[in-house]
């Protein structure tokens, strides 16, 4: 069932994808990281990091199957959750206080990731079977 609604998904991606080649791995890159960062840092100036950091990083999924070029999908899988990390640790220093301090910027992070634990497993889950689906064609 989750298989056929993914291929779905994926379907309904090719109709709605940019017309031209698309985002090469480097924009798409760029893209998410741009993303999550503006918002991240939005949400940890206004409260911490929780749920509209994790609906970003489910948009820049889908928004990765989208927007890339054929054979981007590997680097659409891959990258939001390395962008998160590194934004929020980008964040954490320069915006949050934390300095470099090691025990204050770990017991941040494992909270920043904790928040957004469900966002990040189905970020993944889309960016991978969309990768397999396209593999597979």
């Amino acid at each position: 069932r989750i298989g056929r609604v993914m291929t779905n998904l994926v379907n309904q991606t090719k109709s709605m994808a940019v017309k031209g080649p698309g985002l090469k791995p480097a924009g798409i890159i760029v893209l998410q990281f741009a993303l999550i960062f503006l918002v991240e840092s939005f949400e940890y100036w206004l409260t911490k990091v929780g749920m509209f950091t994790g609906i970003t990083l489910v948009i820049c999924s889908i928004a990765g199957l989208i927007l890339g070029r054929r054979g981007t999908s590997f680097t659409n899988a891959i990258n939001p959750p390395l962008a998160f990390f590194f934004a929020t640790i980008l964040i954490m220093t320069f915006f949050g206080g934390a300095d470099l301090h090691p025990n204050r910027i770990g017991l941040d992070l494992i909270t920043a990731m904790a928040n957004v634990a469900p966002y990040l497993i189905l970020s993944s889950v889309i960016g991978w079977v969309g990768f397999a689906i396209k593999r597979n064609r």
